[in-house]
This record gives structure tokens, sequence and C-alpha cells, in this order.
């Protein structure tokens, strides 16, 4: 019995050694600790720490590689507007009641307390830089202050020049061009919008040094969101020689038309209508999909080294040892896969988003945490990530999650889907809880959802973004382990509910042996299985009949497997 004991004694003991102190810290409820709240625009998880060997992305590696590390998350809409007032709400978009940029959550769907504004009610000082919230209407035209904000956010002068003449075409004139490496000192004003945030960013980071009340910093960078306007010294480190295509370029031939994008903010840019392209499907010429590709991981790589300039002023003003840095992005983007450009679909590589929480005090921590590296004049080295989690998660649990690690209570489990009459609760989990315990993939509670809605059955000129009033479909996508399942139905924009008898068509890929989702094995399923889930409860949420429905047919499936 006694050896029984000590067995449990120091198998205990080795766990409180073995575990992080960087995690330990985190636990500590009541030691509140700043926020650094960093976003990206339209990032995929073309980062180092992700995998990609292509991409130079150095200080987002470094501060990967001193983190938790969570490679399969998801947003739940991947578009802007919507996925950020998701993330920043913890409510998914048939909460919020927001599919594109033209209404505010707070009058149209319920007045949803958000992250910031919580800190804030904690008594933070909250700060925006940039685009955090989506600017215009779905923000208030205010990016939510005063409820987010114990300031006015602020937004770079230059970003109104984004979609103006300003790029340099092989004529010596200047056009409106989606590819528009620049040089920085013939912009107007001298300066680009992320360039801009981050000085501003640093400075307000400066003036809270001597403050005891706690910040909460939230900095938005627009890159690399279209059009790839960045300074053309990046170009060089991604020779067109080096670039190659997509593995799939091509439009799977079983991909149903509604969930084809046409990517219609591409072909508004004056270099690419020269294309003169065909309407739905393009496709893109080879080599000019080569230079996008290579300006895509050139926007990355001047975004990576602002997130750099900004971790470095945080480590030089001693705020690194008692501050929460995030990181992340509110969607992916289409490099060519599917035949598809920018955003808009319920894709891996559009819904798929770097999520990274560095949390102070631990031992893998170095002094500096964070000096700047200068992607020109890298020297090589090895950054490897020691607290990689690959359970499946969501953008809605970065709410509950972040307030745990700054020291702050989680807000409560929403009490069901949709919340509208709740101001403060989550539909999201703080994923602390599975970060103090090993990994358990494959389980069949780790799914994630997106969705996507679409104005018709085949690509239209809105169909990328459509207005409310015209959106009669939506596709509702569930990401397990070995799955994506997206069935694609009727929606109705008076109710926003779906029709659960009104299935329009729908996807299914096998992970395991299509990792890219291009063999659509839909068909193969029996239809009044799929029709099943109308029956189920109404109280229950699209999700969970979803989840239900899709563990259904698995079973179904191994039945048929069985038999064979």
């Amino acid at each position: 019995m006694w050896g029984a004991k000590m067995y449990i004694c120091v198998r205990i003991w080795l766990f409180l050694v073995v575990l992080p102190a960087q995690t330990l810290a985190a636990v500590a409820v009541g030691e509140k600790k700043n926020v650094l709240f960093i976003m990206a625009d339209d990032l995929r998880t073309s980062l180092g720490c992700y995998g990609d060997t292509l991409v130079k992305s150095p200080n987002i590696d470094q501060l990967a590689s001193k983190s938790q590390v969570f490679v399969n998350a998801y947003a739940q809409q991947a578009v802007c507007a919507p996925s950020r007032v998701s993330m920043l709400t913890s409510r998914r978009p048939d909460t919020t009641k927001l599919y594109d940029f033209n209404s505010y959550w707070r009058v149209h769907a319920g007045n949803f307390t958000t992250l910031p504004q919580y800190f804030k009610s904690h008594g933070y000082f909250t700060m925006s830089v940039g685009k955090v919230f989506h600017p215009g209407i779905a923000s208030n035209y205010t990016d939510d202050y005063p409820y987010s904000w114990s300031t006015p956010a602020y937004h770079p002068g230059s970003f109104k020049y984004e979609k103006e003449k300003v790029c340099k075409g092989d004529d010596g004139k200047l056009h409106a061009n989606l590819l528009c490496a620049v040089k920085v000192k013939e912009q107007p004003g001298g300066t680009l919008p992320d360039l801009e945030s981050t000085d501003e960013a640093v400075r307000l980071l400066k003036s809270r040094v001597k403050e005891e009340t706690p910040f909460f910093l939230a900095v938005g960078f627009h890159k690399p969101h279209i059009p790839f306007r960045i300074p053309q010294d990046y170009l060089r480190l991604y020779p067109l020689e080096n670039m190659t295509l997509a593995p799939d370029l091509d439009v799977p031939k079983l991909l149903p038309p509604v969930a084809y994008n046409p990517w219609m903010d591409l072909r508004k840019r004056e270099d690419v209508q020269k294309l003169n392209l065909s309407f739905p499907y393009g496709p893109i010429p080879k080599d000019f999909q080569l230079r996008i590709r290579q300006h895509y991981y050139a926007a990355v790589s001047y975004m990576d080294a602002q997130v750099g300039r900004l971790l470095s002023a945080l480590d030089e003003l001693g705020l690194a040892e008692s501050t929460v840095v995030v990181f992340s992005s509110d969607h992916g983007w289409s490099l060519g896969e599917h035949g598809e450009w920018a955003k808009y679909s319920n894709f891996d590589v559009t819904t798929r988003v770097p999520l990274i929480f560095f949390t102070p005090g631990g031992s893998a921590v170095s002094n500096p945490t964070f000096p700047f590296i200068d992607v020109f004049n890298q020297s090589q080295q090895s950054l490897k990530n020691h607290r990689v989690r690959r359970n499946l998660v969501e953008l809605v649990d970065v709410f509950p999650t972040v307030s745990h690690l700054a020291g702050l209570k989680e807000p409560e489990s929403c009490p069901h889907m949709p919340s509208f009459e709740v101001e403060l609760c989550t539909e999201g989990q703080n994923r602390l809880k599975k970060i103090l315990h090993t990994d358990r993939e494959g389980s069949p509670d780790d799914v994630s959802f997106s969705q996507y809605p679409r104005p018709a059955d085949t690509p239209q000129v809105n169909s990328d973004l459509p207005d409310l009033k015209d959106i009669k479909i939506m596709g509702y996508s569930i990401r397990t382990w070995d799955y994506r399942y997206t069935v694609w139905m009727g929606f109705n924009t008076k109710t926003f509910k779906a029709n659960l008898s009104d299935i329009h068509t729908g996807e299914l890929y096998m992970l395991e042996d299509d990792p890219g989702e291009d063999n659509n094995i839909y068909d193969d399923l029996n239809p009044h299985v799929i029709l099943k889930m109308a029956s189920l409860p109404r109280t229950m949420s699209v999700q969970t009949r979803m989840k239900l429905q899709f563990q259904y047919l698995m079973a179904g499936m191994k039945d048929s497997r069985g038999k064979k």
C-alpha cells in the first residue's frame, strides 16, 4: 500500500516539475498580466513555425518557440468582419447575425461584451491600433469605442491610399494593382500603414511603462491582405525561380459550384483586369500565379518584421516579463488551391489560422526574450516549438483562454445557442484546460465549425461577399481529425435560420488520403441518412445537429466497410 502511495506521489511530483513553468505561471488567477494582442489580416499558416519551408518569418517563429502553438486552429467564417466580431465576442456568426460588413452586432443581434471590453471592465486600460475590429458599420464606425476601448482607436493615415493608383507599372504610370511592391519613400506620406501602426503601438507601450494599471493593447496589421503594397526589398527574399504553383491548382471535378468563390476582389485590380480572365473559373496564367504567390510571401515577411519591431520594443521596455502575447489571424487565404484565390470558402486553406499564446515567466524564456531578427541579415538558426498543441480549436476559444491566461475569470459558457439575450458568455472553450493535459489526438470531441453564405447555387459576381438580403444558401462545415464535412442548405435571412430540409449539396473529404480536400465523396453517402438532420430536436443548434449527423454517417460508413 505504502509503495503504491509513494508511486503516486512521485508521479505527481514529476508532473509538476516537468510541466512548463510558463504554463503554471499562467494558471495563477488573480495575478493580472498585461495583454499584447496581435492580429494579422488574411494570414494562412504560411509560417516557418507551422512547417512552411519557403517562408521567412523569423520573428513570429521566435515568438512561437517560446509559446503555446496551436497548429489546428480554425476561423468561424473566412471573411474579415464576421470572423473578427465572432472572435472578439466569442459568439458564432449565427449569433452575431453578421455574415457581411453591413451591420453592428449590438444593434442587429445583441449587446454582447467583447474581449477588450471584458478587460476594460476589470480595470485594464484598453487600446486599439490598426485593423482589430473591421472598420465601418460592422464596428459602428468607431471600432466599438467607447465600449471596447479606453481611448479612440488609432488607424494609420496612409491606409486611405491602399486602393488608389499608387503602384508604378511597367509603363511608368501609377495604377491600382494587385501586385504593388513599392519604394516606401515614393509613397504618399513616405510611409505605409503597417509601418505607421507599429510606430504608434511602440509609442503606446512606452506610455504604459510607469503605469500601475494593466493594459490590453490590440494591434492589427493590414498585411498580407491585398493589395500587396509592400516595400519592394522583400521581393528579393523570394526569387521567382524558387516559387512553385499550388499542388492542386485546378478546380476539383466534383466540387459543387456553390462551394466555389470567383475571387472578385482580385479581378477588380488593374493588372488582373489586363489578363482578360473568363468568369468564374479563370484560370490565371501560371506565370502570374507565381508572382501572386511571391508577393504574398513577401507580404508575410514584411508583416513579420513589424511583429519583430513590436515584440523587441516590449522586451526593451521591460514589459515582456509581465505581458501575455497572443498572435493570430482572422482567416487564411487561397493561393491557387482548388483554382481559387482569396478567402470566401470553407476549405482548410481559408479557415485554418495561426494561433500562438505566450505567457511570461517560463524557464524556456531567455533574456532578451524577443530580440529583433532582421530577415535580410538572418543567420541560420533553428527555432523549435516545444509546446505544439494539435487539438482542434476555434477562434471563439480565444476570449475565454486569454482571460484565464491574463489572470481573469473566464466567462461562463452560453446557456444555449444562439445566445442573443446574454451579454457576457462564451460559445468557445478555455483551451488552457487541454494544455494542462496530454493532447487527445483523434478525440471525437475535437471538432471545429465554419460556415459561409452564398447567393445562389452557381458562382455569381456577389458570391464572395453577398449582402445579407441576397443570401439564399449557407454552407455549414465541420472539421474533425479525419474529415471535413460541409452541407449547403437553404437559409432564411429574416429568421437567421437554416432550412434543414432544404439540402442543396455537400462535400466530404477524407483527410488522411486527401489532405488537400480535392476528392469530394459526398455523393457516395446515403441521401436518406443526410436528411435525418431535419428530424433532430429543434432546440439543437445547427452545429450540434451536424456533429450528431456526422457521427451517424461515420458509423454507417464503418458498417458498410465491414460488410465488404
